[in-house]
C-alpha cells in the first residue's frame, strides 16, 4: 500500500439507534463522540439507524406479503389476454 494516502483503520463502536445495542469492530469511520467499552478503553462511537439488531430480516419480524391476493389481482386484470 502506498503510505500516507489511506485513512486510519482502527477500533470503533457502532450503536443501533432503535435498540441501543452496540458492537465493537474496526472501521475507517470517524466521530467526535466517544464511549467507554467493557474492556476499559475509550473508542469513537458511530450511531446508525439499522443494524442486525433491528433489521426485520435478522430479527424475524418480516411482514408476510399477500402474494395470493396479488396473483389473483393480476389474473383478473391480465389473465384472459393472449398475444
Amino acid at each position: 500500500m502506498k503510505p500516507g494516502i489511506h485513512p486510519e483503520y482502527r477500533p470503533v463502536v457502532f450503536q443501533d439507534r432503535a435498540t441501543g445495542q452496540s458492537f465493537l469492530t474496526r472501521s475507517t469511520a470517524t466521530s467526535d463522540a466517544r464511549v467507554e467499552w467493557a474492556d476499559g478503553n475509550t473508542y469513537p462511537l458511530i450511531v446508525v439507524d439499522v443494524t442486525a439488531y433491528s433489521h426485520p430480516f435478522w430479527t424475524g419480524d418480516q411482514r408476510v406479503l399477500d402474494t395470493q391476493g396479488r396473483v389473483e389481482k393480476f389474473r383478473r386484470r391480465y389473465g384472459g389476454r393472449t398475444r
